[in-house]
């Protein structure tokens, strides 16, 4: 949602329209009733975009009773331009409601379009102050130092996957089940689950990011702070071996961590993210690029992306323990002087040696 946000600012800002605070959807699963100022300081945002875009906390009386007419911004094939999809009917109806297209490349905005996205996601979304302090006395009640981990296991991810995970406990299988009947995909099977566990389509669990994280040589008394969603599965096999493991639900009051949303757990997760001496994620999704982006904006460069397609090209050569611990430190070690992509890279300099 921020990195949809960011988008919409920059929307904004090219069809010189005035944004009206969103409306975050609503997910029945993280119970979601949170919105804009429970998560951000709104008076410091609009202060902070100002001379970048009109940002108006209420409709004006004539259309606050109205509907905004839906325009679909929907992916689709080939490059989709704002200018010439939705600004005709933004200037027919004057109030209009989108969800950012991902497919619009946004190297095509105009330098003031990219200014006005860059303020957004980098200098004008800070926490709201209740949630804040929450933040930072999360942060001083994680040991030091710390690694930030980003973990993806849970039902849902798992089932959106497509991937066939053999060995599970049967509550995890019984929850995976449960997903997929939700969301209406099923396991690939054969020779295409097998091209498709190879491309890096299917999250790490537990037991092989620790596999991971000991061939990079970190110990095992390592602080870890575990970014994560609520239902993770099979991690017994992350805390088996790395036991200084914390959670936003181990170092908050009970209280406070029943009263939160999805929307605010995630921007705790972010916060201390973006704080932590490392950071490192079994995916590559958006709170990941995100957080490294502005990790790098910050000039803090310990961020780590596990390599899923080198796990599964290594593990399906046969190789094992110390022959396959050896060689997933050379896959990291060489994408990491690599360097992996981020969200927003249009916000940083280029240089030409």
């Amino acid at each position: 949602m921020r990195r949809d946000f960011c988008d919409g600012v920059g929307i904004a800002r090219l069809l010189n329209a005035t944004l009206v605070l969103p409306k975050f959807e609503v997910a029945s699963y993280w119970n979601e009733t949170s919105g804009f100022a429970d998560v951000y300081d709104l008076d410091y945002f609009i202060q902070e975009m100002n001379g970048f875009v009109k940002v108006a906390k209420t409709l004006p009386p004539e259309i606050a009773t109205k509907e905004p007419v839906q325009v679909d911004c929907s992916k689709r094939k080939g490059q989709f331009d704002y200018v010439e999809s939705v600004l005709p009917s933004l200037l027919k109806h004057k109030y209009i409601s989108i969800t950012p297209a991902m497919s619009q490349r946004r190297d095509r905005y105009p330098l003031y379009a990219k200014a006005a996205l860059c303020q957004a996601c980098y200098k004008a979304l800070r926490l709201a102050k209740p949630l804040e302090t929450k933040a930072s006395k999360l942060l001083d009640a994680i040991p030091k130092p710390f690694l930030s981990l980003h973990l993806r296991f849970e039902p849902d991810m798992v089932a959106y996957s497509q991937c066939q995970y053999p060995g599970l406990s049967p509550s995890s299988i019984k929850a995976v089940e449960a997903a997929v009947a939700l969301v209406e995909r099923k396991p690939w099977t054969g020779d295409i689950a097998r091209v498709w566990r190879q491309r890096g389509k299917c999250p790490l669990t537990p037991n092989e990011t620790a596999l991971i994280l000991q061939s990079l040589s970190i110990p095992s008394t390592t602080n870890i702070y575990l970014a994560a969603g609520d239902g993770l599965m099979e991690i017994e096999g992350l805390t088996n071996i790395y036991t200084n493991i914390f959670t936003k639900s181990s170092l908050l009051n009970e209280e406070d961590f029943t009263n939160m949303h999805g929307n605010t757990k995630a921007a705790l997760d972010y916060h201390i993210s973006i704080n932590s001496d490392s950071y490192i994620a079994t995916y590559f999704g958006n709170m990941d690029k995100m957080v490294a982006a502005m990790r790098a904006f910050k000039g803090l460069y310990k961020t780590l992306f596990l390599s899923r397609r080198g796990f599964a090209e290594l593990t399906s050569q046969g190789l094992r323990e110390k022959e396959l611990m050896q060689a997933l430190w050379k896959v990291h070690r060489d994408e990491f002087v690599a360097g992996r992509g981020s969200a927003l890279p249009e916000c940083f300099c280029e240089f030409k040696l």
